[in-house]
């Protein structure tokens, strides 16, 4: 297919949040740019008792309410190196060199010549979470077609979102290997890979995909407060992902019930110690308030934060007294954990990673570095890439570099503040 134009349109996604884009100049809608409402409220209403593997026929029949020839669901792969579609007998599509790729990767419409007819392709998006992308297809386009296209990927990346949490057939499709068991244990707790609002953004990859242990990581957004957590637990089995599922569930409590950061922290401490008695992990836990910037965060034995300013990393910016890892409970942990703060200024992006990143090696021998890893995200911030497609590209890069054969589990979160994008 070659391309007849690419369009930026509806919704775009980064670090600046939601904004709203115009339509293109296109011409205006011919006679057959009637709707049937009635129709159109049946499927809706359809819609919500719809089994999983039913939308793609269902995406067809509210295409042609909408006066649209067809609608195909396509969903990134666990690694985003792949588009997988929902209607089984067509084959995935690459994330990196394809229209439709391209438009799960800058989250902007495209239009592509199909010869008989054009596609839209339309990002997925639920907030700031990369869903995949809708394919509709079309005999011709006007603006009015092109908005009832933006209309329909909205409606089923809600749908997409709110029936993947239970649906085995989804999560299924969006695997390309065999999942082993802790890695499918740790995975049913963690949350999107991106969340945020119009003032921060939260997003975070893990690798290795299918065999991840005892990394995770978890991001929320209460009222103003976005809170951020990554943890690595001792060993590479299933106890030690449960020991990190144990974690989350304890800091997730704790902030459910209102508790402060050092609250949080303990709380997770004498959950490991209870629960989990010979088992412990380090961490990093963090609660920015998107209104002030003041962020506030304890370091557990890991791997200090990086504050990433003006294209640059501000050397020890984010270092704090060693403290030691979560879950020694008695004479090796404090009574109350220490607690840093720093206001952040507009623009400052923060990483959190795990050993694993940065100490990646090649056939070689050779590490991926610190260095590396912090060039990588400013050069590809500095060109303009999204957050989450920086981390994207990042992650690949991290996996390459080992050949696909990672020693060890990487993880990486990486939010900013915009306050400016109130």
């Amino acid at each position: 297919m070659s391309d007849v134009r690419a369009v930026g349109i509806g919704v775009r996604l980064g670090v600046e949040g939601v904004t709203p884009v115009s339509d293109p100049p296109l011409a205006s809608a011919g006679p057959d740019a009637a709707v049937d409402e009635n129709r159109l409220a049946e499927l809706i209403i359809e819609a919500q008792t719809a089994l999983p593997f039913e939308l793609p026929a269902l995406a067809n029949r509210c295409a042609s309410a909408l006066g649209l020839d067809s609608a195909l669901i396509y969903l990134a792969d666990l690694q985003q190196r792949l588009l997988i579609p929902l209607d089984e007998a067509l084959e995935p599509l690459p994330v990196d060199r394809s229209p439709a790729g391209w438009a799960y990767r800058t989250v902007s419409s495209r239009v592509v010549d199909a010869g008989d007819g054009v596609i839209v392709w339309m990002p997925l998006v639920d907030g700031a979470e990369r869903l995949g992308v809708l394919a509709v297809r079309c005999a011709s386009l006007d603006g009015v077609r092109m908005r009832r296209s933006r209309m329909l990927a909205h409606l089923f990346a809600m749908l997409i979102t709110s029936k993947r949490t239970y649906s085995d057939w989804l999560a299924g499709l969006a695997r390309t290997a065999t999942m082993g068991l802790p890695a499918e244990m740790l995975r049913a707790f963690l949350p999107p890979r991106t969340i945020g609002s119009r003032r921060c953004v939260s997003t975070a990859v893990l690798e290795s995909a299918y065999d991840v242990a005892g990394d995770a990581f978890d991001h929320s957004v209460v009222e103003n407060v976005l809170h951020t957590m990554i943890l690595d637990s001792m060993g590479h089995d299933l106890s030690s992902g449960l020991t990190t599922s144990v974690a989350m569930a304890a800091a997730r409590n704790a902030r459910r019930g209102g508790g402060e950061l050092a609250d949080v922290v303990g709380s997770v401490d004498q959950a490991l110690a209870h629960w989990q008695p010979d088992h412990f992990c380090t961490g990093v836990l963090c609660r920015l308030d998107a209104d002030t910037g003041v962020l506030h965060w304890a370091n557990c034995g890991h791997p200090a934060p990086l504050l990433i300013r003006s294209e640059r990393v501000l050397d020890g910016a984010l270092d704090s007294p060693p403290q030691p890892p979560i879950g020694l409970v008695g004479q090796l942990a404090p009574t109350a954990r220490q607690v840093n703060e720093i206001t952040l200024e507009p623009g400052d992006r923060v990483l959190l990673y795990t050993d694993g990143v940065v100490e990646a090696r090649d056939a070689h021998g050779a590490g991926f570095g610190l260095d590396r890893f912090t060039d990588f995200i400013i050069r590809s911030s500095a060109a303009g890439e999204r957050p989450a497609e920086v981390l994207r590209l990042l992650n690949h890069a991290i996996i390459d570099h080992q050949r696909n054969q990672l020693r060890d589990d990487a993880t990486i979160l990486l939010f900013e503040w915009r306050p400016q994008n109130r």
